[in-house]
């Protein structure tokens, strides 16, 4: 392995390297570091790491409008269900128009 003393800033070649990142095992200097999730990365490796972050939680909002979706449709069918079951359980008079038109009381 090469001492990082004799290397230079891959961005900035007239700089000394501080660190080697690990994912492109490039050598930069203090100000093209940065210490992530406790590793030094370039900004060009910080950016790939945390685009692979957000994917992951695009994948989580995604999952969780579908399942909130699902769950809405079933809320709305298990509705629609119990008012079904209260109409067919109900009395004949009151699919007749026997409640609705029965002639309304007048007092005088």
């Amino acid at each position: 392995m090469t001492a990082i003393v004799h290397e230079r800033c891959f961005n900035h070649g007239g700089r000394e390297a501080a660190a080697r990142c690990p994912e492109c095992r490039r050598s930069f200097c203090r100000e093209c570091v940065i210490e992530h999730e406790d590793r030094v990365l370039c900004i060009t490796c910080l950016r790939q790491a945390a685009g692979s972050s957000r994917e992951g939680t695009r994948r989580m909002a995604r999952f969780w409008n579908v399942a909130f979706a699902l769950l809405g449709l079933l809320t709305a069918w298990f509705f629609f269900f119990l008012v079904g079951e209260w109409l067919s359980k109900s009395p004949n008079s009151f699919h007749r128009d026997e409640i609705w038109n029965a002639p309304s009381i007048r007092i005088e």
